[in-house]
């Protein structure tokens, strides 16, 4: 299953860093990022959360509010967290089922090995609860900064 543009974002309800969850619908009338990266603590997670984290008073200023989705327990969140000092909150979805709503949950191949992993990909959610923009297959460099002009434009 997959999202396109114009299609109401699945809603959801997922635990998040520092205990208590997040529920989507709840966050209606409000723009929303939701990025979606693969693991904790990698090379290229890090640097996205740490630009998003670095954004964040830009994001919070045009009026939306930005969350990290991986399969990563809570547990591994809050150290990955408290590491790089981010600001992002970051959701757990340990069992795939919103990666895969969101059409992000797949096949992936390195090194020659095919394996089960998350795609990169960010989902921009209108305050009417519609996908506005989506990014796939995500370059982290610069990635930030061109969804948060995506927010601005909303």
């Amino acid at each position: 299953m997959s999202v396109d543009m114009g299609q109401p974002a699945p809603d959801f309800t997922l635990p998040r860093d520092g205990g208590g969850t997040v529920t989507l619908s709840a966050l209606r009338g409000t723009p929303v990022v939701l990025f979606f990266y693969p693991k904790d603590d990698t090379p290229g997670c890090t640097k996205e959360a740490i630009a998003f984290t670095g954004d964040a008073d830009a994001f919070s200023a045009a009026g939306a509010a930005v969350f990290g989705i991986s399969k990563d327990t809570v547990a591994k969140h809050d150290k990955f967290r408290d590491k790089h000092n981010l600001s992002v909150p970051l959701l757990s979805d340990a069992d795939s089922d919103v990666c895969e709503r969101y059409g992000v949950w797949g096949e992936k191949q390195m090194y020659g090995k095919t394996y089960m992993g998350i795609e990169r990909a960010t989902f921009l959610i209108g305050a009417d609860g519609k996908i506005a923009r989506v990014w796939r297959k995500v370059s982290v460099d610069g990635h930030s900064a061109e969804v948060l002009d995506a927010v601005r434009a909303l």
